[in-house]
């Protein structure tokens, strides 16, 4: 297997820290620097260092480098990639993957792992517009805390997990078949990689590096690593975008640590009125879903009179994401958001496709949001006016 990780912040520095502690010797992993001259600092130290509770563990093992853009001719980067980790920020992936794009085929598997939503789907729109020509995506949510202490020394400030679930595949295949296998107990049912695919299967190698992809980030338990349901992932990271949503913009526009918000009513009032519009969103999303499946039934002339309709999840409940951006806001309470050392920097935040992404749905979906989309105007207005002292 030959595993690319592209992108070196905190996250991708933890991630590929951890895999190249569990991957076997055999298993290729080359880390795509951003310039030569950060290729030449992780050369110069030698490994990525992990500190954890004051403890330091430098990367076991080697790992393969190549330059992202460099002037000089790299015959690595010509090189066809099997599998790709991008753990860079949304507002920079579409033009990295582009970048690659002509080293993909559609026996290659990409890992998205960043904040937002929206990215998959403009990949698919703008970059890989043939299905029979698409990679496989694999979509990863993160709640590890991590900052970079100094270039490729990673601290892990608090533990958290990556639950990642593979996106359904143009072709029809079933990923998820054994959530629903009669012939194993309920309890006893799970996802399994034989049913991405099995070296004795015909068309294994379309397959092989999603299962190997798979396996690989199964083999990271320091992370907490699980593989859900897509269903399930879509869940986590509409619930994980409300709380980026409001957190993120408000420390940014008021310069302060996440916990500082909402001791202040103010903040509280614009909590509450952010949930209820994505709360809102999200349920007219799923009435138009229900709506659109209850169609194609009637014109397969099935009788739906009786078919029973999901309710809404709980988790998506206006309440529900207030309590878990107060929870996660308490959790990172000491943390700077990544959105605020971005706007003190003048550089791009996530905010498109983290409010933006909201709005949009609200936009096709009829619903106002007044509050969503101020935050983001003013965070947008902030980029041009990053005056603050640092904390």
């Amino acid at each position: 297997m030959h595993l690319h990780v592209l992108g070196l912040g905190p996250i991708g520095c933890l991630l590929a820290h951890s895999l190249r502690q569990v991957l076997p010797a055999s298993h290729s992993l080359t880390l795509i620097h951003k310039s030569s001259k950060e290729r030449s600092i992780f050369l110069q130290r030698g490994s990525i260092t992990l500190e954890r509770a004051g403890v330091s563990t430098p990367s076991s093992g080697g790992f393969s480098h190549e330059v992202f853009q460099s002037h000089s001719r790299d015959p690595s980067s010509d090189t066809a990639i099997d599998s790709v980790i991008v753990a860079l920020k949304a507002q920079y992936t579409i033009e990295a993957i582009k970048h690659l794009a002509p080293r993909l085929s559609p026996n290659s598997t990409i890992v998205l792992l960043q904040n937002g939503m929206g990215i998959y789907e403009q990949l698919l729109s703008r970059v890989f517009r043939n299905p029979t020509k698409r990679p496989h995506f694999v979509l990863a949510s993160n709640t590890h805390g991590a900052f970079a202490k100094y270039p490729y020394h990673v601290v892990h400030a608090g533990l958290g997990s990556i639950n990642f679930g593979i996106a359904p595949d143009p072709g029809g295949k079933q990923y998820e078949v054994g959530l629903d296998d009669p012939e194993v107990e309920p309890q006893d049912r799970r996802l399994r990689l034989s049913d991405i695919s099995l070296p004795s299967d015909k068309d294994f190698s379309k397959y092989r590096s999603l299962r190997e992809t798979t396996a690989a980030l199964l083999l990271a338990k320091s992370l907490n690593v699980a593989w859900v349901p897509f269903a399930d992932l879509q869940l986590a990271m509409r619930r994980k975008l409300v709380v980026n949503a409001i957190i993120n913009p408000l420390t940014s526009v008021m310069s302060c640590r996440n916990g500082d918000l909402f001791l202040h009513r103010p903040a509280v009032k614009i909590l509450t009125q952010v949930c209820n519009e994505a709360s809102a969103i999200y349920a007219a999303q799923m009435q138009s879903e229900v709506d659109s499946w209850l169609q194609d039934l009637k014109r397969q002339h099935v009788d739906t009179q009786n078919i029973p309709i999901p309710a809404f999840p709980e988790n998506l409940t206006s309440k529900s994401l207030e309590e878990e951006v107060i929870r996660v806001a308490e959790l990172t309470k000491g943390n700077i958001s990544s959105m605020l050392q971005d706007v003190r920097r003048g550089r791009p935040t996530e905010v498109e496709f983290i409010n933006g992404y909201l709005e949009n749905l609200g936009k096709e979906y009829g619903v106002e949001t007044s509050a969503i989309s101020m935050l983001r105007n003013l965070v947008e207005l902030k980029y041009f006016m990053p005056l603050d002292l640092m904390i």
